[in-house]
Order: structure tokens, then C-alpha cells, then sequence
């Protein structure tokens, strides 16, 4: 069963400092997008990435480059690095905590972000960290994505129209 997605609402001020945020120093931080645009038939679709390394598809995220990089930074950062868009952020998603392939927790922040120039197509990365991005509707995202915690997140804002955007 998926859970709910909540949308919060995304405020123009810059979140904590890394370094100042009181966490587990072993817990990596990760922060990324749920990046749409409008497209026919199902109204919208939403920005998958294919990673070699792993051989898997997912929402584009990474890592902040410095401790102190606000999160919401990072995301748009990372966005643009991984598929090639510039975007706006609407909303912040509920955050997603796994373990990763090391063991240790992780927690990735994820806003909602809309392509500023969505016919802008989308590319890899240079450094061969993406070999492949493509604009997918949530039915496709929800077959193609490898990770459950990133269907949940399609699933969800396609069940609320997109966070009731």
C-alpha cells in the first residue's frame, strides 16, 4: 500500500546549514526533484534518470557539495546537473529515509519542481554519472522506477493532482 505523499508548503528562506543542524553525523544527506511538466494524455509527466553505476532509474538527486549548501540548493543543483533543466521549486515532499548500499541511513529531501524550459530536451550527464534522462507519464515513471520509495512519491502527487497544483 502507498503511502500518502504530503506537499508542504515551500518557504523562500534558506534551510539550516548542514553544519548546524543537529544530526547523526553518519546519516548521509541528499536532497532532489519530482521535476513535471504539462504533457497529453495524462496532463503531466515527470523527469526519470538512469544511473550505470547502479543500473537503475530514479528521481534525480545528490549529495550537497559543501556541509553548509541549504538543501534546497542542492536539489535544484543536482536537478540541473543530472537532467540539464533549470526548475523552479513549488512545494517540499515528505523526505525519504533508507538505508543506502553501505549501510547507513540516508534521508533525501524532495521538492516538487517545475522545468522552467520544459521543451528543453532532456540530456545525460557529461561525466557518464547518467547515461540516459527521459520525460516519463506516473503509469510509465511507476513501471521504470527501481526504487518503491520513488514510485510512492509519483503515485502520491499523481493521486492529489500533483500536490493540488
Amino acid at each position: 500500500m502507498a503511502r500518502r505523499v504530503a506537499l508542504r508548503q515551500w518557504q523562500a528562506t534558506p534551510s539550516v546549514a548542514l553544519s548546524e543542524h543537529p544530526h547523526d553525523p553518519l546519516t548521509v544527506r541528499a536532497a532532489g526533484g519530482v521535476v513535471w511538466r504539462p504533457a497529453a494524455p495524462d496532463g503531466w509527466e515527470v523527469a526519470l534518470v538512469h544511473r550505470p553505476k547502479y543500473d537503475d532509474w530514479s528521481l534525480p538527486k545528490g549529495k550537497a557539495d559543501s556541509p553548509d549548501e541549504p538543501d534546497e540548493t542542492t536539489a535544484l543543483r543536482e536537478v540541473e546537473e543530472e537532467t540539464g533543466l533549470r526548475c523552479a521549486l513549488e512545494g517540499e515532499l515528505e523526505p525519504v529515509r533508507y538505508r543506502d548500499r553501505n549501510g547507513r541511513p540516508k534521508v533525501v529531501r524532495f521538492w516538487l519542481m517545475r522545468a522552467v524550459d520544459d521543451d528543453i530536451p532532456l540530456r545525460a550527464t557529461a561525466d557518464d554519472e547518467i547515461d540516459d534522462a527521459r520525460w516519463c507519464s506516473p503509469a510509465e515513471a511507476a513501471t521504470l522506477l527501481t526504487y518503491e520509495h520513488d514510485r510512492e512519491l509519483v503515485a502520491g502527487l499523481a493521486a492529489h493532482g500533483k500536490g493540488g497544483r
